[in-house]
């Protein structure tokens, strides 16, 4: 499962909490792309198991911010 910022960005507005198909479904209705579709899709198929929020699904998602070098501030 490979995520990025610019990927996660695309379930911002996803109507969390959600189940893993309100996500496919969500992703899938808004035209995301098909990395975050297939990111979804391995998920836990466990129907009952319900996400908060992105870090739920990708933890280093809270950080994302704080992932890339600043050059003008010289800080991480």
């Amino acid at each position: 499962m490979l995520w990025t910022p610019e990927l996660a960005d695309w379930l911002e507005d996803a109507p969390w909490p959600a189940t893993k198909e309100e996500l496919l479904d969500y992703a899938n209705r808004t035209g995301a792309p098909f990395q975050v579709i297939e990111n979804l899709q391995e998920l836990s198929d466990d129907e009952e198991e319900v996400f908060d929020s992105i870090e739920d699904i990708w933890p280093e998602a809270a950080n994302h911010d704080t992932m890339f070098f600043d050059e003008d501030n010289e800080e991480y």
